[in-house]
Formats: C-alpha cells, sequence, structure tokens
C-alpha cells in the first residue's frame, strides 16, 4: 500500500486508488491512514465522523462506509495483469479484509509494509536531528532537506477533518516547523544565509508570530548588512505578539535587536568584520560560519522548540 498524506491523502493499493470520492468514506480512510497499521477503535472513529454526538443507526452508516472501502480495496486487488503468471503464491494474495481488518472494537488499515509519506518523513527528519546533534551541518541539510521535500501542500487537504483529524493535522505542522526550523539552523551555520533571505521573508508573513522563525530571519538580514530591513521585521514580529496575545518578544530576540542596533549604529564597522572579539569563538558552531557579524552577542542561540514527534491518534 502506497498512502501519501502530506498533501491531499492519496491511498493506492496494488497500484490503484483505493480512496473515495465521497466525504464520509474519504474522512474514515484518512483517520485510518494516520494510525495505519494500528487499531482504532470503533468510538474513535464515531467521534470523528459525528463530533457533536453519533446520530441513530450510526453504527449502521459506519459499517456502510467500511463495505465501500473493502469494495474499492477489492476492486484495486484484482488489477493485477496475468496474476498468476506474475506472482508466484497468488492464490495466497491479499484480501480486503485483510487490508481493512475487523477487530475486536475496531479497525487496522493493513499497509503490508509499504510506503507512508510520514513514516518517510520522521525517518529523514530523526537522521537529520541527530546530524545536528554530532555537528554535521552538511548532512543535518541534507536529510532535513529530504524530509521537507515530502511535502506537497497541507496535510490530508481536501479531506473534511473532525476532532481526531485535526489534531493529528496540528501535530504534523508542528513537526515540519521542527524540521523547518532545523534545516535553517544548518543552511546558516554552513553561511548560506544570502540565499535564505527571500524564503524567510515568506516564512515570516506567514507565520507572524513565529519567533523561531524570526529569529533566523534577523539573523540572515545581519548578516547581509539588511539592517534596517532586520529592525522593521523586529517591530512587525513585535506588533503582532502584541496584538495576538499581548507579550513581548523573547529575551533572546531582543538582544538580537539590540545586537542590529549595535552594528547599524558603529561607525566603520564592517558587517562582515572578520576581526570578531574573542567571545565569538564560544558561539554555537551552527552558528558560526566565516563571516559573521561581530556583535551578535555570544548568548545568542536560535529561538525553537522541541521537535514534535507525529504519534498515533489512538
Amino acid at each position: 500500500m502506497d498512502v501519501r498524506i502530506l498533501g491531499g491523502l492519496s491511498v493506492r493499493e496494488n497500484g490503484v486508488s483505493i480512496t473515495p470520492t465521497a466525504a464520509a468514506p474519504r474522512q474514515l480512510l484518512a483517520l485510518l491512514t494516520a494510525s495505519a497499521d494500528q487499531v482504532v477503535p470503533v468510538t474513535v472513529l464515531t467521534e470523528e465522523l459525528w463530533p457533536s454526538g453519533a446520530p441513530r443507526g450510526a453504527r449502521a452508516e459506519l459499517q456502510s462506509h467500511i463495505a465501500e472501502l473493502r469494495r474499492l480495496i477489492a476492486a484495486a486487488l484484482i488489477c493485477d495483469d496475468n496474476p498468476a503468471e506474475n506472482r508466484p503464491g497468488w492464490s495466497d494474495r491479499r484480501t480486503a479484509d485483510a487490508v481493512l481488518v475487523s477487530q475486536p472494537g475496531g479497525y487496522r488499515l493493513d499497509t503490508g509494509g509499504g510506503v507512508h509519506d510520514v513514516w518517510q518523513f520522521e525517518r529523514a527528519a530523526g537522521a537529520g536531528y541527530r546530524a545536528m546533534e554530532a555537528g554535521d551541518l552538511t548532512r543535518a541539510a541534507l536529510r532535513l532537506g529530504e524530509a521537507l521535500a515530502l511535502w506537497r501542500g497541507e496535510p490530508y487537504a481536501g479531506v473534511a477533518a473532525g476532532p481526531r483529524l485535526r489534531r493529528e493535522i496540528e501535530r504534523l505542522e508542528a513537526s515540519r516547523l521542527s524540521v523547518l526550523d532545523q534545516w535553517i539552523e544548518a543552511q546558516l551555520g554552513l553561511g548560506h544565509h544570502a540565499e535564505l533571505v527571500s524564503e524567510l521573508s515568506g516564512l515570516v508573513a506567514r507565520y507572524r508570530t513565529n519567533e523561531a522563525l524570526h529569529a533566523h530571519y534577523l539573523v540572515a538580514l545581519l548578516r547581509c548588512g539588511h539592517h534596517d530591513e532586520a529592525l522593521t521585521a523586529y517591530e512587525r514580529l513585535r506588533a503582532a505578539l502584541a496584538g495576538e496575545s499581548g507579550t513581548e518578544p523573547s529575551a533572546r530576540l531582543r538582544r538580537l535587536h539590540r545586537s542590529v542596533l549595535t552594528v547599524r549604529n558603529t561607525a566603520g564597522r564592517s558587517v562582515f568584520d572578520t576581526h570578531a572579539p574573542a567571545w565569538a569563538a564560544t558561539r554555537t558552531a551552527a552558528y558560526a560560519p566565516a563571516h559573521i557579524p561581530a556583535h551578535i552577542p555570544a548568548q545568542y542561540s536560535p529561538v525553537r522548540p522541541r521537535p514534535v514527534p507525529v504519534g498515533s491518534l489512538v
């Protein structure tokens, strides 16, 4: 089975789509993919489909949607050309009931060891995190970039989301932002600040109160000598935080803001001054490319959340 949810739901069995077009069975399949190879209780499925309370006959309707999914799976399983010749043991091939399995109290979608893009994302992200911890920025940027490349759009796009799927979508988005944060940190550590400015500009416009992304953006602008743009970005963040939560930027961002002011107001100091003060050697390795502003405080470190694991719903 091939499961793709990072940008719209696509589930294929035997190379054939089994993704329904009708909203309710599509939503049901989406929830089963979120906990693929695990039993999803009937109570969880009914809560997803009827968040305000299951109506009379809900169990029969749920079983009807399960039957529809199995019809699509069965049709996909018989689409092989010359199956007896091409697949040894064809008589023992999977059945629809073995793919969408009834178990006590719930149902399980059996992927048969197939591909799931969330699992691919998690493996690549995990390798990237480990590389970051080891100080291997090149490998970290590669593996984290591979994880991000799996995203084609919003998770479960086009699927009606109830409370369970909404929580899953939030977890996936949080995990992607953590990977994105680490990928940007690796790229900055490799000295790619100039290449990141445009992308970071779009990201901070989209995530108006995300302090980690704004910290990266200010660092990139500062290293490129764009002091006024950095100050403007900080003020936009400050206004957004005040408007949404009544808070101020974190202490680290405030220190970074003061660094921008210091660099801008220091006459005759080049943004790319290679004669950095002695404390610069103690800075985090990921933020120490060959050419950096001399006035970023030694205690500055990127503002980022802990990586958020994408877990099962049940």
